[in-house]
């Protein structure tokens, strides 16, 4: 009997000490969620200021600066396609202090770059979604096409020969039409210009005969006659433009092309800040004048849990492959 004793009582040791090893090597992180945030939080914006991406980040920024009770410093790390920026994010300690605001570029730069600094899914934390701004199939009043359906038909009827501007190669204005292309088995010759305001003068002048556009880049031209907008490129239509059908609608399955944005932070950030983040980003988003603001831009509030945004940031990335593969795109 002294023996089962004496042998339970080493087992119940054991089990002791490993419970306070665990604790011991998780109390650290336990600390470290608990303290935050304790200092400034940088968000880091992979692009020149001044952008879409940028924009958002200052309307979001005071509102997130308020909640947390910390500052929040824009910095705009630009170059390399945002590679600088978001690997600088991915090397970053994983305490919440150091974020990332994302677009669809991420998604399209996992494949069109083979040897990135980092790995695109598995060295981030995806916190949530935060806007998606859908593109605005337009063509020159001279092309007949009144719907979807009819431009494709008229696409298909001239192999070749139907060009389409875009602000440039990579860019979610090329990407839409070459997954149109793809859905469509149809041909068009792109013409990257340097920037979507380039592209919708020759748009208008009939230099080139059709582009997926931002909403607020082309409804203007369209409201004023000197264009035709035959659909919107989201799973939704937009509030921007409710009268006009999605590309789906107009009988084109499976197709959506919509630019998005969201937050990420590095890989490993603890849980508890993770969810802290993805809360009052989500309130933020969800306040009347920040919603204004976003739709004036022609971007839709679009708030996700981290689990909802990193299984779409998955997918993104394997959509947007086949894309990159099937149109030959290189990088610059």
């Amino acid at each position: 009997m002294a023996t089962i004793r004496v042998s339970l009582i080493g087992r119940t040791a054991a089990v002791l000490c490993a419970a306070l090893g665990l604790s011991a090597i998780a109390a650290p992180r336990d600390t470290a969620a608990q303290a935050f945030p304790n200092k400034p939080i940088r968000l880091i914006i992979s692009a020149p200021a001044g952008g879409p991406r940028d924009i958002q980040a200052r309307l979001i920024g005071p509102k997130l600066q308020d909640a947390l009770g910390q500052p929040l410093v824009v910095d705009n790390r630009g170059g390399a396609s945002g590679i600088i920026g978001t690997d600088l994010v991915a090397k970053a300690q994983p305490d919440g202090h150091t974020l990332l605001m994302l677009t669809l570029s991420h998604a399209v730069t996992a494949t069109l770059y083979p040897k990135l600094p980092y790995d695109s899914i598995n060295d981030f934390t995806y916190i949530t979604s935060v806007t998606s701004g859908p593109g605005l199939l337009v063509v020159n009043l001279s092309v007949p096409a009144k719907t979807v359906a009819e431009f494709v038909e008229y696409v298909r009827g001239r192999p070749g020969k139907v060009f389409y501007g875009t602000a440039g190669s990579g860019t979610p204005s090329h990407l839409a039409v070459e997954l149109l292309k793809i859905l469509t088995h149809t041909d068009m010759v792109h013409v990257p210009y340097k920037g979507m305001a380039a592209a919708m003068t020759d748009v208008v002048s009939g230099q080139v005969q059709a582009s997926i556009p931002t909403i607020p880049a082309a409804l203007q031209h369209a409201k004023a006659g000197r264009l035709r907008a035959l659909a919107v490129t989201s799973v939704r239509r937009s509030s921007v433009a409710p009268e006009l059908p999605t590309v789906i609608e107009a009988g084109i399955p499976g197709y959506s092309a919509s630019n998005w944005y969201g937050m990420a932070a590095p890989a490993k950030t603890p849980r508890p800040i993770v969810m802290r983040l993805n809360k009052e980003i989500r309130a933020a988003m969800a306040s009347a004048d920040l919603a204004e603001r976003f739709i004036a831009l022609g971007l839709e509030p679009d708030t996700s849990s981290p689990e909802e945004f990193s299984a779409f940031v998955k997918s993104e990335v394997d959509k947007w492959a086949k894309v990159v593969k099937a149109s030959g795109l290189r990088p610059d």
